[in-house]
């Protein structure tokens, strides 16, 4: 038992570490990216941003091949580093990185063929941007099929859990999307054409550095043609559950966002990209604590420990909840004031977007690692099946609402309503598969996230109500909620152990492992 808790407490401190590193990552990342999107739309204008944000949405629309096998490499690589198994290791890094070759020749095909057909045709852009728009596109191909193939040595990054690499290469990603941002300013050209090429030329160079590092540093990334046809079965039929449940990920995505485009014009998917960039922000904070987590999650699992595994599964649920709450709340009430702040020019509609999409992430930040510990077992199939299928509706329901006269934003409220169904399923299956604390679950995290909810509600939105729109309330209502629901998190949400966890974290990162 002893051994046991001790090697518990080195995976948590190692959690920790990583979180923190990876912490520092998005703090850097977001603090460039916000600036960077003011300047770039103020650079570009709401309408070219938004045929840049739609376009874009057309190649990653093609992104199901490439998400349903970048779930298989991280589950697959992770067991294996759980299982020790360091041959089967080497064979399975070779495979997938063979596999997302496969997938990036066949995306080039299907974007430069099918998706440029959909952008001339259907897409609603002004005659005289289509060229650029075009070019762009190109671009944006380019660079997508770049990260395809990039996946295995990410995955093998995050399997062996070198958070810090992250950390360091953020730090060359931000310098350089912010030399970009002056180079928008300085060169005389196209500047929507001009984008598209040095944000290419970024994703390249960053490409290639983690490349170095991963063929550096692991001995199974060295390149090797992997013959082992058992091997690749298994990995496709794992990706080709995970490909339906990504296509419906896709549609509710990129499908919902050039649907608006089809209804409304590129202004509002201006709007809706805004109201992106705030979500994927403040997303950053649960995602970089998930991604710590979830290897460890998925070792617990192949070690056969699941005891810790469940343990691990409920607190990152409860512990990603409130991170996200108590910094989407501010957000979230003074939403208007933010806008007008960031932005020199809000685009119409950017406000309900970015509040519906902050609760869309509050709700699924809770299934994260439900989602991880059901791809841990491997066995995805009705997963896959009823959470795309609910995923998928989103589309279709969408367009009859929009087609009836309703305003954009009721693409989002359906996708909230669909959120809270899947979350319901994915609780039952996590139940059927590990026998998993479904009670426990319901009481520690839904309870009483709803009761944090009704209790840190009130005392913020008195001061917006009874204070006039200025930048003093901004900063009060910040200060205050964030202190606030920190109290009562701790208080309320958090439970004794829980409480000791929060408090010896901080002292287990300072420590050496």
């Amino acid at each position: 038992m002893e051994k046991t808790t001790a090697t518990n407490s080195q995976k948590n401190r190692r959690i920790a570490k990583n979180t923190l590193m990876l912490y520092f990552r998005m703090i850097l990342t977001m603090l460039v990216s916000f600036y960077t999107s003011r300047v770039i739309l103020n650079t570009l204008g709401v309408e070219d941003y938004g045929i840049y944000n739609v376009v874009g949405g057309v190649v990653t629309m093609f992104a199901f091949f490439n998400s349903a096998m970048s779930s298989a490499t991280q589950r697959f690589l992770s067991y294996e580093i759980g299982k020790s198994d360091y041959d089967q290791l080497r064979k399975t890094f070779n495979a997938t990185q063979i596999i997302h070759i496969g997938i990036a020749v066949l995306i080039f095909i299907l974007a430069e063929t099918v998706g440029l057909w959909f952008v001339k045709n259907y897409l609603v852009i002004p005659p005289e941007r289509l060229n650029a728009a075009i070019w762009v596109y190109h671009f944006s191909v380019l660079s997508f099929m770049v990260s395809i193939i990039q996946v295995p040595y990410n995955a093998t990054i995050i399997a062996h859990e070198r958070m810090n690499v992250y950390a360091y290469v953020s730090i060359i990603e931000v310098l350089l999307k912010l030399l970009i941002v002056f180079m928008l300013t300085w060169i005389t050209y196209d500047k929507l054409k001009l984008y598209g090429i040095l944000y290419f030329a970024v994703v390249l160079l960053i490409a290639a550095i983690y490349r170095i590092y991963t063929r550096k540093n692991f001995e199974e990334s060295k390149f090797e043609v992997v013959k082992d046809k058992g091997l690749y079965k298994t990995l496709i039929s794992y990706s080709g559950w995970n490909l339906f449940g990504n296509i419906a990920s896709v549609t509710k995505g990129q499908g919902v966002n050039i649907l608006l485009n089809m209804f409304f014009g590129p202004t509002v998917n201006a709007a809706r990209g805004i109201a992106m960039q705030v979500q994927s922000a403040v997303n950053s904070f649960v995602s970089n604590f998930q991604m710590a987590v979830n290897p460890q999650i998925i070792k617990s699992y192949a070690a056969d420990e699941k005891g810790y595994m469940s343990s691990l599964v409920i607190r990152s649920s409860k512990f990603s909840f409130y991170l996200l709450y108590i910094l989407s709340l501010p957000i979230i009430i003074e939403i208007d004031q933010i806008l007008k702040l960031w932005l020199k020019t809000v685009p119409e509609y950017s406000s309900i977007f970015t509040i519906l999409v902050l609760v869309i992430i509050l709700i699924d930040c809770v299934s994260g690692p439900l989602m991880t510990a059901i791809q841990a077992t491997g066995k995805i199939k009705v997963y896959q099946a009823v959470v795309g299928s609910l995923l998928t509706l989103i589309l279709p329901i969408s367009y009859i609402l929009l087609k009836k006269g309703y305003s954009p934003e009721i693409t989002l409220y359906v996708n909230i309503i669909i959120s809270i169904i899947a979350l319901s399923f994915r609780l039952y299956l996590v139940w059927k598969l590990l026998e998993f604390p479904v009670k426990t679950f319901i009481r520690e995290i839904l309870l009483k996230n709803i009761v944090v909810i009704l209790l840190t509600l009130a005392l913020p939105l008195f001061i917006r109500y009874y204070m006039d729109e200025k930048i003093i309330r901004l900063i009060i209502i910040v200060f205050v909620t964030i202190i606030w629901n920190s109290i009562i998190v701790y208080s309320i949400g958090f439970n004794s152990s829980e409480r000791k966890f929060v408090i010896s974290g901080f002292n287990k990162i300072l420590k050496r492992e």
